[in-house]
């Protein structure tokens, strides 16, 4: 596997020679110093180019960077241009993601100047890497922008609302034996008001000053470990029995952790959430055995 040493070298270097170039920069969490370094980190490459469409028309140019068995562009069906409604308007900007044999991967994209200065495809995690006319802003890398937000009032309790409202949907899935409904339903919508409550609940420790990291990644590094033992029991499998286990461990760790999130920001648990969902559990349980 190449080394990162190498795989910058290669990716300047590439920068440099092609004419085309006029800068280029770093981002993600290569740029993060929060972040721990390991084999598995992408390389996300942004160069500011003169056009777009001769980058698009004739991708050769990224052969040079390997070996690639696994590829995803910005116009793929399915692919992350659709999942985050970056489409189009590709005169603008585009981008390749790309795993090689050796293991490394580069996401990289190419984009026009004034692309750049409007600041679309970038944040605050952002390292000059290659500037040949002077353009790149020079400010220091920082995931502020990533930091956990204080939830106001109204939307904690949305997220108890929505909780406890999805959750009957999954019980009454688990019912009728319809696993995938239920499934979907219950990593779709449950899950991620669970995992945000337990991000707010870390905010309140550290005065909102970190990132949990994209889809909570990090809460590891923050939770107790009895805390996050808990959340681990909350994955459930294909089981409808142990399916059961994991709502209720669910319940017990929102309910938790929602209590020490209201009390540090001065709101009050929504009881009346929590025990309508109970009630209608436990009518759907009842209503199973006959």
């Amino acid at each position: 596997m190449r080394t990162e040493q190498e795989m910058m070298d290669l990716i300047l270097e590439t920068a440099r020679r092609d004419s085309r170039v006029l800068a280029a920069y770093l981002k993600g969490s290569c740029a993060n110093k929060n972040v721990p370094k390991d084999v598995y980190q992408d390389f996300d490459i942004m160069y500011v180019v003169k056009e777009v469409a001769p980058f698009r028309e004739n991708p050769a140019w990224l052969d040079v960077f390997g070996e690639v068995i696994l590829k995803q562009e910005q116009d793929d069906d399915f692919g992350y241009g659709e999942r985050f409604g970056i489409r189009g308007d590709y005169d603008k900007s585009y981008s390749w993601l790309l795993l090689f044999a050796d293991g490394n991967r580069i996401d990289i994209g190419v984009e026009t100047l004034e692309t750049m200065e409007q600041g679309k495809n970038r944040n605050r995690l952002f390292v000059p890497l290659l500037d040949k006319i002077g353009c790149l802003p020079q400010f220091p890398p920082t995931d502020e922008e990533f930091w956990v937000q204080k939830p106001t009032e109204k939307g904690f309790m949305g997220c108890c609302n929505t909780f406890y409202w999805n959750l009957c949907d999954v019980v009454k899935g688990l019912a009728r034996q319809e696993m995938p409904f239920a499934m979907t339903t219950y990593h779709g919508l449950v899950r991620p008001m669970l995992e945000q409550m337990l991000q707010w609940q870390v905010g309140t420790q550290t005065d909102f000053r970190v990132s949990c990291g994209k889809l909570g990644k990090y809460l590891k590094n923050y939770l107790p470990k009895e805390q996050y033992d808990l959340y681990l029991e909350t994955l459930p499998d294909g089981d409808f029995s142990h399916f059961w286990t994991a709502i209720e461990k669910a319940c017990i760790l929102f309910r938790q952790t929602a209590e020490q999130t209201a009390e540090a920001l001065g709101f009050v648990f929504p009881e009346k959430e929590e025990k309508g969902f109970r009630q209608y559990a436990d009518m759907v349980k009842e209503k199973m055995k006959k």
